[in-house]
Order: structure tokens, then sequence, then C-alpha cells
């Protein structure tokens, strides 16, 4: 994961260099089945799931290998819930793989054929505690099955992950120092901040961050870096702790489970699909992602969905791009969706630790700091 993702970013720069492009690694979205229906999920309400074929997902990692990249995202959906996932890990065992997953289905027998695949790091969504859970993810005893997967995770021997993503339902839970010390009492690795995004057919506006909490979370984290064992990783801010867009600055993009080349999981629209042409070849020529690239970082270095929704909309109707969300209606909703601060709000706060600091200047692969 280290070597090779390190590697796979060098690469990435050399290609930018030489007026070539193609992402330092990929969010691939497996199936768009899942167990729960969560608040703010950008596969809920599709009119037909969708999921990709096992030679689709094998044809993706093998030409993204081919440009020296051997990082994947694995996310659904609930990942887990796609047949041919292992067959996947263990054919590709000279990559590695980080599995993004609710947790409900991560069995001590699931936790323990990972162990053996030997390249995945799961990647354990938490929202919430008994009383938010539920609400958040929208299903039944979610808190009680979240904590027994990362016991399970653990127990397996696993390099396992903790996700949040932050919201006004869960801020308080994610800024204490009680929840991160029990995460570290039972052997996670790393626990990974990002921020709410309002997405999808329940995207509940409300519960996106203010100016101010922003502010607070992003203190939060630069402090708990020194003061905590644990790796705290967050997805938006650079070492002088100015708002970056992954998507915007080419680091990674997403493939959902249709197929489509998307900027990333939250803007559901595109002109492109693999299968059409080698993905080295889209990348190179697709007019969309790289106006994209241009466009988003002089309006913006945070979130363009949450800050400015109505110009995506603009953009993607001036490049003829496809609604990818499954519903729709995906323009319709962002032309009435309210404007709400992201992580490109607020003063920047730089990072404080010297081992952050330098990962994210000089070391890190694609998305943060895996410092």
């Amino acid at each position: 994961m280290g070597i090779k993702g390190a590697l796979g970013f060098r690469r990435f720069q050399k290609r930018l260099k030489r007026g070539e492009f193609f992402p330092a690694f990929h969010f691939i979205s497996v199936t768009d089945d899942c167990n729960l229906n969560c608040q703010g999920c950008w596969v809920t309400g599709k009119k037909k799931n969708d999921r990709l074929s096992i030679e689709q997902l094998d044809k993706i990692i093998t030409e993204t290998k081919a440009q020296g990249s051997y990082f994947f995202g694995i996310l659904g959906g609930e990942p887990l819930l796609y047949k041919s996932l292992f067959e996947i890990f263990e054919k590709h065992s000279d990559c590695y793989f980080q599995l993004f997953t609710n947790g409900t289905l991560l069995t001590p027998e699931v936790a323990e054929k990972i162990r053996q695949c030997a390249n995945v790091s799961p990647l354990i969504s938490f929202e919430g505690d008994e009383n938010v859970a539920d609400i958040r993810r929208g299903g039944n005893n979610v808190y009680e099955l979240t904590q027994q997967a990362i016991n399970n995770a653990t127990d397996a021997g696993l390099v396992t992950g903790v996700a949040m993503s932050v919201c006004k339902s869960n801020l308080d839970l994610a800024l204490s120092s009680g929840f991160i010390q029990s995460l570290i009492d039972r052997g996670v690795h790393y626990l990974w901040y990002y921020i709410y995004r309002p997405v999808g057919e329940n995207a509940t506006v409300e519960l996106s961050l203010s100016e101010e909490e922003i502010e607070l979370l992003r203190k939060h984290i630069v402090e708990a870096r020194s003061k905590y064992k644990i790796a705290i990783i967050d997805a938006y801010w650079d070492e002088k702790g100015n708002g970056l867009c992954p998507a915007a600055s080419g680091l990674s993009h997403h493939i959902n489970a249709s197929g489509y080349i998307e900027p990333c999981p939250v803007i559901q629209f595109a002109t492109d699909r693999i299968g059409d042409k080698p993905l080295a070849e889209i990348y190179n020529t697709s007019v969309f992602l790289d106006e994209l690239k241009k466009e988003i970082p002089p309006k913006t270095s945070g979130c363009i969905i949450m800050e400015d929704p109505q110009w995506l909309v603009d953009f993607v109707e001036r490049h003829n791009a496809k609604d990818t969300s499954g519903r729709g209606n995906e323009k319709a909703r962002l032309r009435a969706m309210n404007k709400v601060c992201s992580h490109g709000s607020g003063v920047p706060i730089p990072e404080k630790n010297w081992a952050y600091k330098f990962a994210k200047k000089r070391a890190f692969f694609g998305f943060g700091a895996y410092g």
C-alpha cells in the first residue's frame, strides 16, 4: 500500500508534466445494492440498481495497473453484497484495496476471508451513537452491528479503519475524546473524517455543517494528529489548511456501478463510460473531465456541489453530460438546492504535526495523508 501508492502518485505527477492524464487512483462502486437507506447517500432512489460485471471490474483494475496505479477504493451500495468481490481481491493480489463498508455484513467469517486476502483494509462507516445511527443509516440496530464489525475486523488482525461523515447530528461524537480513545483501545488503526455532503434521494441538506462547525472540525483534526495514537485521515485539506477537491485536481475519479466515469461519487454526471474506449484514451480525450478540472478551482477549493450546485447544472448542460444518478432528476434537484458551506469555507488551519505536513506535501498518494 505504502510503496506502490507513493510510486503511483509519482507516476501521476510525471504524466501531468508530460501533458498526459490518468488519475492516481480510482474509487469504484461495484454495486448499487445495499441493505441500508442512509441520509445523503448517492445510490438511494435509483429506478433500477446496477452492478459491474466481474469482467468489467477486472478490466478497470488491469488497465489502471498498466498506468502504475495499484490502490483502489471499493464502494457500493454495500460492496460486501457483490458476489465476486473476493475473487477480484485474490486475482489482483499485487493491489491494495480499501473496502468502504457499513459493517453490518462484516461477520467473523468475512473478516477471516479478508485476512487471508492480505491486501484489503476495511473502512467501516460509523455515523453516530445509539440515538443517531439508525436515523442516519435508515436501519435497525446499526450502532450495535457497527460496533461488532469493528471488533470482528480488529480481532482478525486487519488494518482497520473507521470513517465518519461528519454532520450536525454526529458532530459532538466526532469531536469526543472518548470516541477516539475507544477506537484506539479496540485496535483501530485509522480514523477518517469527511464532511457530510447532501446528495441522493434523501439529501437532508439541513444536516450540513456551518462554516463555524467546519472550522471546529478542522481544528480538532489538526490537534488530534498530535494527541492520539491513531492515524487521523482527512480528504479535504492540504498541509497549509487550504481546501482541495480531488476530482478537480485529477487525483481521483469515480466509476459507478453502471460503468460511467464520474468526477467523484457525488457529482453524478458523465460523458464517458468504460468499454467505449480504453481508460487511458478516455481520460486523455474527455472534454467534460478536462474542463471540470479547469473551471472548478477558480470558483472554489471546496465542494462545488455544495457551494454552487446551480453552476454545476449549467456546466453539465453545456457539455450535454448524462445524469448518471439513476433517478433521472439530479439536475432539477441541484437547481432547487440551497447552497451550503463546504471545506472550502472558513479560515485555513495549517497542519502542526510534521509527519502529516510532510505526507500531504510530498508523499501522499491520491486522497489525504496516508502518512
